[in-house]
């Protein structure tokens, strides 16, 4: 499986470092998330998309010439590709990552799609495990 370059992942996982409140995921593929919505991934091209609200993804991507992302061939309509340079500056990224954060804690929360397996009992000290009857017949 490939995975995004070092370099690249070293500058995601420093802005990553600069919110404490926000998990870095990911082995392969570095991405963020809030309440179960991706807000940030980065590809195995090095890409960066941070995923914003339409008022800064308008200005995100007149400042900064760049386009919306494409994942498997679908445009993502709310995430922006940050260019190289963008991502080598941490400090000017921090503040689009801020708003990336907050957008994605704004959205409704997506329930899990994992199902939690079922609580076993244990029997209590000094009690033998109940064993179930096979019916007669």
């Amino acid at each position: 499986m490939a995975k995004a370059p070092a370099d690249k992942v070293a500058l995601f996982d420093a802005l990553v470092e600069l919110f404490p409140d926000v998990e870095r995921k990911g082995a392969g593929f570095p991405y963020t998330s809030a309440n179960g919505n991706m807000f940030s991934i980065l590809n195995e091209n090095g890409t960066l998309a941070l995923r914003l609200p339409v008022a800064e993804r308008d200005a995100f991507l007149t400042r900064y010439d760049t386009t919306l992302n494409v994942a498997y061939g679908v445009v993502q309509k709310e995430y922006v590709v940050v260019p190289d340079a963008l991502l080598a500056n941490t400090d000017e990224l921090r503040e689009h990552f801020a708003v990336s954060v907050a957008y994605a804690r704004s959205l409704r929360p997506k329930p899990t799609t994992r199902k939690k397996p079922a609580a076993r009992k244990k029997p209590t000290t000094g009690q033998k495990p109940t064993t179930r009857k096979k019916p007669a017949g």
